[in-house]
This record gives structure tokens, sequence and C-alpha cells, in this order.
């Protein structure tokens, strides 16, 4: 571990210890063991947490779908008979409101923490491991969604998409600037991209650190612009030297702060056939495309990697009509949205597993059903899901891994579409990426 990330450990320290001592004095003041049962009463509580009015990423749109998802079920019969209880909370991108809403799991009976995301996993998955408690489908951004025995990852989390835009990159782009979070979950994409960037035979990529909540990105655009060999003195882009312009390329991965940074971009005259932009869904979806402009936005032409098919398959028909009939026009859900997505995916699973489960519902009879249930049909949108054993892809750092598989797209016309009709599988590039720390 290089002395900068055991630094950046550091700072978790002591929000890890008050989330093990708040976890443990629950413990103690209720008198139960992790996953063990409550009375039954026929009602099945899970929680849904993501960051919501923050000033860097928010995913309203993750409670949301978990609400209206309830709302769907609950009207045709529950699950097995079951009323299902959602509980959602605000983790504020902060390690102490990530730990609260762990411990509200706990102290409200949650069975399970489904479809979420949060920055901060040696917080959240700490209190998690000592109640006992499930975390199924969270969004991908920690390690500890893929090391720990208590979480079902329904994707490849950001390690995959990093490593798939590294590959998609690698058949286009001859020099690539990243810009990424200056954060714990940033500092693992360079060597993820790079890795891809490898396997088509490119150097490595110029690693530019951006805050992920400013308002103006000027200075960074011109650092990016400067690491693939660009004139970056804002009077224009200029040419690339000693190749062909079309070949630079820059890919942010700043969240919710990707379309400001590229609109500091735009500013900066950087547009125009001297540079392809690029990013990975989450940080650019279709809704951004649509508010910049369309066709006639600077994404066109654009790459993209995300986990699942575009937002315009048909695949995606059921959760767009739980959303138009159960969600009552809740303006958070964007069904383009790969928040949304996952955590449709990951109630998908959820549900798999209560139905599977025998006996009392509780956290502890949910893992057993998450080991023994069949693999899980999503309908296309992934492939099977199942977390036995045999099952793990053994990706080194990322041993808890099921699914490996990525879909490589393009803005056209307007439009993310798919590159390729299939799924395209990176965990070989994920296994040729440097080990951590």
């Amino acid at each position: 571990m290089t002395a900068w990330r055991r630094k950046r450990s550091a700072r978790t320290t002591a929000a890890l210890a008050a989330t093990m001592g708040a976890c443990a004095s629950l413990l103690t003041g209720c008198g139960m063991l992790p996953g063990d049962a409550r009375a039954d009463d026929g009602t099945v509580t899970v929680m849904t947490w993501a960051p919501q009015d923050t000033k860097a990423t928010n995913m309203p749109g993750m409670p949301g779908m978990a609400e209206a998802y309830a709302r769907w079920v609950n009207a045709t019969g529950g699950i097995e008979g079951r009323r299902l209880r959602v509980l959602t909370c605000n983790d504020h991108n902060d390690s102490v409101s990530a730990a609260r809403c762990a411990n509200r799991a706990r102290a409200e009976g949650a069975v399970a923490v489904v479809g979420s995301y949060s920055q901060h996993g040696r917080t959240f998955m700490a209190a998690l491991e000592t109640a006992g408690i499930p975390y199924i489908g969270g969004y991908g951004i920690t390690d500890e969604e893929f090391t720990s025995p208590l979480s079902y990852p329904v994707n490849g989390g950001q390690a995959a998409l990093i490593a798939g835009s590294g590959r998609q990159l690698a058949s286009r782009c001859e020099r690539v600037s990243l810009v990424r979070p200056d954060t714990v979950a940033g500092d693992q994409l360079p060597e993820l991209l790079n890795a891809g960037l490898a396997s088509g035979g490119r150097g490595e990529a110029a690693d530019i650190l951006a805050p992920e909540d400013a308002s103006d990105y000027t200075q960074y655009v011109r650092r990016a612009l400067e690491g693939v060999g660009l004139d970056a003195d804002g009077d224009g882009a200029g040419a690339v030297s000693g190749g062909d312009p079309a070949e630079a390329c820059v890919t942010a991965v700043l969240g919710g702060r990707t379309g400001t940074f590229f609109d500091s971009f735009r500013r900066v005259g950087a547009e125009g056939p001297q540079v392809r932009i690029a990013s990975v869904l989450g940080s650019v979806q279709q809704s951004l495309v649509d508010r910049t402009g369309g066709p006639d936005s600077q994404w066109e032409g654009a790459y993209a990697t995300g986990w699942y098919p575009v937002s315009s398959d048909p695949r995606w028909a059921r959760m767009k009509e739980v959303i138009r009939e159960h969600a009552f026009g809740d303006n958070r859900i964007d069904p383009a949205d790969p928040g949304v997505q996952t955590t449709w995916i990951a109630y998908t699973v959820l549900r798999a597993a209560l139905e599977h489960v025998d006996g009392p519902v509780t956290a502890g009879s949910v893992q057993r059903a998450m080991e023994t249930m069949p693999p899980v049909d999503t309908g296309g949108l992934t492939p099977e899901l199942s977390w036995g054993y045999d099952d793990m892809l053994a990706v080194r750092d990322h041993p808890r891994l099921v699914n490996s598989m990525v879909t490589f797209q393009r803005v056209q016309d307007g439009t993310l579409t798919q590159v390729r009709k299939d799924f395209v599988d990176v965990r070989e590039t994920l296994e040729a990426a440097p080990r951590n720390g």
C-alpha cells in the first residue's frame, strides 16, 4: 500500500471505530444476536440508501425506485404473501451518515439492504457484518462490496466499467487523459483503465485528479488536454503533436459533476475533431445528452461503457411499466439511470431470495437463501446471477464478483446506442490490473 493510500485509509479509522461501537451498543441493548428473527407479522423490512441533496454525486432515483417496487409487489399480493416494507436513508456522501443508515437498518429490523449507493464501504459494511445483514445489489462503488461475505453484487461495479472503458477506448485512442475524483474510490481508477488500454496495446492514461464537487473545471480541462499532447491555451485545442488529432481522448468519471466538467471542456474550446470524449454510465446518461442538445450536443459521437443494455432495449419494459403505474410521477426516477436500473435488478434478486426462504424471514435466512437458491433470471438484463461458492469469479481484489459483463455504447443521433449487440466480458482485463495496495 502506498503512503498516500495509507493516509487515505487513516481518514476513515475514527468513523469505522464509531460505527463498530454503535453497532455493538445496539446489539447489547436489544439483547439479540445478528440475524435473529423478530415477531413475524407478515411484513418483510428492507432498506435502500443513497446520497441526496449533496454537492457531489446524488442518487435519489434509487430509493425512489425501491419505494415504487414495494408499492407494486404489495398491490399484487406481496412476496409469498408477505408485504414489503422499504426504509430509505440519505447517506449524504458522508461516512458518519452512512454509519447511521446502517445502524438504523439494524435497529428497525431490516433483513437486507438492497439496491443502494454509498462511497463509504469501510463504514457501512462493518456495521452490516456486525448485525448479520446482507447487502444485495450495491452500486459497486467500493472495494468492500466485492470482498465482504455478506455482499451480493449484481454487476461488476465501477471496476468493470473502468476496465471496460479502457478496452473500448484502446481501439480508438492513441493517447488518453482520465479525469477522476480525488477520493478513496477514485484511487483505483487509473490502474483499471490502464489495464483496459493495455489490452489494446495502448500506453497509460494521464491521471488528472479533480474535486467531485466543483462548479468549474477549467483548470482540470487544461491539464487533461495537456495530458494528451494538445494545446491548452484556451484559444482552441489545436493539433495533436505527432499523430492523428482524432486519436486523442479525454474521459471523465466524476459522477454527477461529469456534465459540469464537460461544460467547462466546451467553454475552453476543446470540442471538435481534435479530441474524442468518453465516460461511463452513471457519469453520463441519456438525460444529460438530452438536456445539452441531443444530436447537437458535444456528446454526439462520445463513447460510454455500461453494465446493462441501453435504456431503449425492450428488456426494460417491465421496469418502465412499474415506474409508470406505481411511481406516481416521482421525478426522481429516470429509467435510463443506471442507479435506478441497479435497484430494479437488486429487488428482482431479493424477491427470488424471499421466495426461496424456508421458514421465518430473517437476515440470516435471507443470507442462506442467497447462497443456495437457483440462479436468478433478470430477464436478460444481466447474465443469470447466483452467489454459491462455485459462482464466484475469484477476480483478484474482487472475490465476490459474479458478473464481469459490460456493454459498449456510443451516442448516435443524440441517443445512447449499443455498439455491440452482446455483452463484453472484462474478467481477464480485471485480472490483469495490478493488485490494490
